[in-house]
C-alpha cells in the first residue's frame, strides 16, 4: 500500500479507524509505502514541537518504507501533472503508487480518481 500524507496524518492525530487498519496491515506484514513528498507533508507542519517532529520521524522511519523522488519518479510525477493539471505532490504521491504498482489509500479520492491506472482505496 502506498499512504497519503491525510491518512498518516489521521494515524498521528488518534483515529481510531485508520489506526486500528495500520496496525492490522502491519500485523498482515502488508509493505506500507510513504512517498518522499508525503513525507515532507507530514513533518511541514510549523506548529510541531521539537519532540512531535523527533517523534513523528522515529514513526516513519519504523513504519513506512520511504520512496525517494529519483529522476524517474520525477518525471513520471511531471507527465502526470502536465495531463492533468493536479498538484505536484499530489502527482508525485500518485507516482509513487504506479511505480509500486500498489493502491494508493487515502482521504482525498477526489485528487486521484482521474489518475490513469491507479487504485484507490479510502479509510
Amino acid at each position: 500500500m502506498t499512504l497519503d500524507a491525510n491518512i498518516v496524518i489521521a494515524y498521528l492525530n488518534g483515529d481510531p479507524i485508520v489506526i486500528e487498519q495500520i496496525v492490522r496491515w502491519r500485523k498482515e506484514g502488508v509493505t506500507l509505502f510513504l512517498s518522499a513528498a508525503a513525507e515532507a507533508e507530514v513533518l511541514s507542519f510549523p506548529a510541531l514541537t521539537a519532540t512531535e517532529l523527533q517523534t513523528t520521524e522515529h514513526f516513519l522511519i519504523e513504519n513506512f518504507i520511504s520512496i525517494p523522488i529519483d529522476r524517474s519518479l520525477a518525471r513520471h510525477a511531471a507527465a502526470l501533472r502536465r495531463m492533468l493539471k493536479i498538484k505536484l505532490w499530489d502527482a508525485s504521491i500518485a507516482a509513487t503508487a504506479l511505480v509500486t504498482h500498489t493502491p494508493l489509500v487515502t482521504r482525498n479520492v477526489k485528487d486521484f480518481r482521474k489518475v490513469p491506472g491507479i487504485r484507490l482505496m479510502t479509510i
